[in-house]
């Protein structure tokens, strides 16, 4: 695969805190359009990795490149502008204002007009036009007007990644899009994820490894701050040592 399909690498990334290893000489490549998924049990790296894609955390030492261009000395927003979204394990949402609202507002930053308005985003018809565009887009288009407290959690995930959308990212980072969402929820989150436009390239991290199985084509087992292995879903469930470091009894393949 020549590097003009690759939309997001890392080359010999690596984090310390003191004494302590957190990534050790990653090398990670997400293809354009891939479906991919990072997993590993708790404390393996994977919140650190991802903070370090996205600019909350600076490597000890290594690259992070986005589309070609090195971005490891970038600041978190420019990478936003360079087409790279998240979404977080905890949401981040303004609870008591409307969906549309909460959608609006990256919508309206992206476009560069945020800081002109003395209205609320939504008010602008271009914004709210493209706001409720993705808000259709992820079903949930007739929850526009309530607030964030009001909905179930699994909505709240679903406008979170509306909220991503509105960014018009290149790679989208999901960061356990499933976590304290009922399980009958997370169908609907598989659902969405399934249907979001094929030119994102996309990487979930997440614990839910039945997701993980029906969403991802590859998969990255991470394991104390090191890729262990990286495959296919068969390949992955089929590996000895990943059930011995992680997917144990969770999954029977």
């Amino acid at each position: 695969m020549s590097d003009t399909h690759i939309a997001l690498e890392t080359a010999n990334l690596c984090k310390t805190f003191g004494a302590l290893t957190v990534a050790d000489d990653i090398n990670f490549r997400l293809a354009a359009g891939a479906r991919h998924a990072l997993i590993g049990p708790n404390g393996a790296g994977k919140t650190t990795f991802v903070n370090m894609l996205t600019g909350v955390l600076s490597p000890s030492s290594g690259r992070i490149m986005l589309s070609g261009e090195d971005v490891t000395a970038i600041p978190q927003a420019a990478r936003v502008k360079r087409g790279l979204g998240r979404t977080f394990q905890i949401n981040a949402l303004f609870r008591q204002l409307p969906v549309l609202d909460n959608v609006a507002l990256a919508v309206a930053e992206r476009r560069g007009v945020a800081r002109r308005m003395w209205r609320a985003a939504s008010a602008h018809r271009d914004v709210r036009d493209e706001s409720m565009e993705l808000l259709v887009t992820l079903g949930i288009a007739e929850d526009a007007h309530q607030r964030i407290l009001d909905l179930p959690y699994g909505k709240q995930r679903l406008v979170e990644i509306a909220i991503a959308l509105g960014l018009k990212p290149k790679v989208l980072l999901l960061d356990e899009p499933a976590a304290g969402v009922p399980s009958l929820e997370s169908g609907r989150i598989l659902h969405v994820l399934d249907n979001l436009p094929r030119d994102i390239a996309i990487l979930i991290i997440e614990h839910d490894m039945d997701l993980v199985f029906r969403f991802a084509q590859r998969i990255t087992v991470l394991v104390q701050g090191e890729i262990l292995v990286e495959g296919t879903p068969e390949e992955i469930g089929k590996d000895r040592r990943v059930h011995q470091v992680y997917l144990g009894e969770q999954r029977h393949v």
